[in-house]
This record gives structure tokens, sequence and C-alpha cells, in this order.
């Protein structure tokens, strides 16, 4: 099998790192990740400059592409021009902060899971809660590596991504269990403060807040508080179906 891991870290990455080192039990893997912190680029693509990539030695056996661009840039380039031939599968993690809920839309750890679907690569989005502890990254690491391991056994789907988050635990810690879940879809109540810089001029500080409903515990962002592994599908196919029966929409029809 040959997998192609990627991330929204960083190619230095400590979670890329843990991922490698589990994922090599399943085949060959290809590193090519950005080589700066692409947190929250969504699906952002390089297209007014160049993709310019360097070699970056990961650990003492892989030396990984790095590039300048975004997630879902270096999965574009790997499988049109780095790789060797087309992955069996993308992994695109392990980040660093959860993606569930409608962060799954900002998120560039998503973002490249999501373009190697659309490229007909099946594709898996590692995520891990952080805690105000230091994470263990090699034990989550082995957490995710059971349910990449479950996965593939069920058989991949070309198109779809699982997107997997793990609560934030550290050996010999274990989750409560699996779950299946949908996205949770409530958005966040965005504030921003108004501040003043040093020389008088306004500026603005999001603090978001979100808030957990109670028609909200059967989604990602329950059980991951709950202490459960989330796994999500999702497609990058964004038409709302329902909506192509709806009077109002057919009225549009010329």
């Amino acid at each position: 099998m040959l997998i192609l891991l990627t991330n929204d870290d960083g190619i230095r990455a400590p979670g890329l790192l843990a991922a490698l080192r589990v994922l090599r039990r399943l085949g060959e893997v290809q590193v090519v990740a950005p080589e700066t912190v692409q947190s929250a680029a969504g699906h952002g693509i390089t297209i007014n400059g160049p993709l310019r990539t360097y070699p970056v030695p990961v650990d003492d056996e892989t030396t990984g592409t790095s590039v300048e661009g975004r997630p879902a840039d270096c999965v574009k380039l790997a499988i049109q021009k780095i790789l060797p031939q087309k992955p069996d599968l993308v992994v695109s993690g392990i980040n660093s902060g959860a993606n569930v809920g409608i962060n799954v839309i900002y998120s560039g750890t998503v973002a490249a899971a999501i373009e190697a679907a659309f490229l007909g690569v099946p594709a898996i989005a590692l995520s891990l809660l952080m805690d105000r502890g230091v994470p263990d990254y090699e034990h989550a690491a082995e957490i995710f590596f059971e349910s990449i391991q479950r996965i593939i056994s069920n058989g991949l789907i070309t198109g779809c991504v699982m997107n997997v988050n793990v609560p934030a635990l550290r050996a010999p810690d274990r989750p409560k269990g699996v779950r299946v879940v949908p996205q949770c879809v409530r958005p966040w109540s965005d504030q921003y403060d108004k501040r003043l810089d040093p020389r008088g001029n306004p500026y603005y500080w999001n603090t978001a807040t979100f808030d957990l409903h109670k028609d909200d515990q059967h989604t990602d962002v329950a059980a991951l508080r709950d202490g459960y592994v989330t796994i999500t599908p999702l497609m990058f196919d964004l038409t709302d179906s329902k909506m192509l029966d709806d009077s109002r929409v057919k009225s549009l029809n010329g």
C-alpha cells in the first residue's frame, strides 16, 4: 500500500511524525506537507505564485517534501507530480486540535483529505483534541491506528473522507469507545473585541464561543467531549439535494 501523509501544522509537526511511525506498518509512506503552519487555511490553493518545494528529513528513515503552499496544494502536487504513482490512501494529520462541528469547514487538515477524495483517492483526516497538558502524540497515534485499521478492513471508499477525532488522552488512558456520528452544524457565537494598538489605531480580536445544545448530543462534538473516538464520513459534494425538489428552487428554472 502506498500512503500519502500530509497535514496543516507543517512538515515538522510532532503529530505528523507520530502518524508516520504507525502508518509504516501498512506500507510505504510518502510525506508531502506544508513548509509552514496552515491551520484554519480551509480549502485554499495557490494559483498566483510558484509552489516551491524542499526536501526535509522527517526522521532517520524518511525524507519528505515541504511545499510553500496550502494543505490542498500539497495533495494536488503530490498526486500529480511528486509521487511515483497514485496513492492507495491519503492520511492528513495528526492535527493539533480537534476538527469537529463547524470547524470542519475551516480546517486545512480536512481540506487536504477532501482534496484527495475529489481526486479519487480514499482519505482519512486525523485530529487530536487538545487540553492544557502536554499532548501525547505517540499514544494518540496508536489509538488512531486502530481506527485506520478498522476503516481499511471494512473497505476504503473512493470519494469519501473519514474524519477521525481522538480525545485528549495520555498513556495508558483509553477512549470510552468509538462512535460513528454526524457533524454538529451549530455555529460559533462570533464576537469581536475592539481594541487599540499603542498608536491608538483600532483592531479587532475574535473572542468567539461555542455552546452545545441538547439537540446536539448525538453529534461529533458531544461524543468527543464524552471521551469517545469519533468517526464522521464527509463528502465534497455541497449540493443540497433536498432543496432541488423545493418549489422555491424549482421556480428559478427559466
